[in-house]
């Protein structure tokens, strides 16, 4: 095989084992989204992780955008000291993951 196509090779192998990449949105961003109507307010999401865990105090909760998908990620503490990382879709509201962090 010649250097160049084995390269070729190597790097299309690269590329497709790679991670699908996320960036984290800052404030003016998630502000436009909200104001077009674009995302779930924070709130509403926050107040269901709650209620699918009561007593658990909150972490961290981040707005990320991956593969063009608006994703809410909820990082929580339970009442029983269980770390759990929820996702919601930012769009709908739907809850993608519910996990032990």
């Amino acid at each position: 095989m010649r250097p160049a196509t084995l390269l070729s090779v190597v790097l299309v192998m690269l590329l497709a084992a790679a991670p699908a990449v996320s960036r984290d949105l800052d404030q003016d961003e998630v502000l436009r989204l909200r104001r077009e109507g674009l995302i779930q307010p924070l709130e509403s999401l926050l107040q269901r992780a709650m209620q699918r865990h009561p007593g658990a105090r909150l972490l961290e909760a981040e707005l990320e955008e991956d593969d063009g998908l608006y994703v809410y990620e909820i990082e929580l503490v339970t009442a029983d000291g269980i770390a759990r990382e929820l996702e919601f879709n930012a769009r709908d509201g739907r809850l993608l993951k519910d996990e032990q962090d």
